[in-house]
């Protein structure tokens, strides 16, 4: 499993002649990384003498925010292999023979199903790095101010990663020719992008502001 790998093992196993695993396993590696900085800014706050004297509701919200960032976290962890995997399962389909009409059905149809996972995958990433945004933006206010930066980089590598993962919906689109489904996806990741780009920039604004 990739998740098992040293750091090195990674960037050694990216940097390589193998297509996979390429910038859909990246993405999701990155909006994970992205939310483990906002966690661990949420782990310098609890107990502070800051934190524990804000509403009862605030720092229940706070908490609420802080489970929701570990359950897409942990959502995330999964993709950044299921995404190789389902690479790997369309060049499987790629090389099954085409020497009768039957092979040929066949192999058409495993194409379509390799084709759907390999939009599913990083369309689920787009959809969780956009929740851990939300979540991100809900918390900041309240987070510790020494690690304000880290809050910046976090957002800047959950964009990244929800960028990337709908680049990799984008190219995968065009093997799919269910017109009304590819419209349908399109449509869903210029909204995404769109919520993406402004929860970001929310979060920048604050922490340049925060590091006045």
């Amino acid at each position: 499993m990739l998740v098992e790998l040293k750091v090195k093992e990674f960037i050694n196993e990216v940097d390589s002649p193998k297509p996979a695993p390429g910038g859909g396993s990246v993405a999701a590696l990155s909006s994970t990384l992205g939310i483990a900085l906002a966690k661990m800014v949420a782990h310098l706050t609890f107990n502070k003498k800051k934190f524990l004297e804000l509403d009862d509701i605030i720092r229940h919200d706070y908490l609420e925010n802080f489970a929701i960032l570990t359950n897409i976290k942990e959502e995330l962890v999964k993709l950044i292999d299921e995404d190789t995997a389902s690479f790997n399962e369309f060049m499987k389909a790629l090389e099954l023979p085409k020497n009768t009409e039957e092979e040929i059905q066949i192999r058409k149809e495993a194409l379509k199903q390799a084709t759907l996972k390999a939009i599913e995958v990083p369309y689920k990433v787009m959809l969780n790095t956009v929740k851990a945004l939300e979540a991100t933006v809900k918390m900041m206010p309240f987070g510790s101010k020494n690690a304000i930066s880290d809050i910046g980089v976090g957002a800047l590598l959950l964009y990244s990663g929800l960028e990337g993962a709908i680049l990799n919906v984008l190219i995968n689109l065009k093997g799919l020719d269910d017109e009304s489904l590819v419209e349908e996806y399109q449509k869903a990741c210029e909204t995404n992008l769109a919520k993406g780009k402004l929860l970001k920039h929310q979060i920048l604004d604050y922490v340049y502001e925060t590091l006045k």
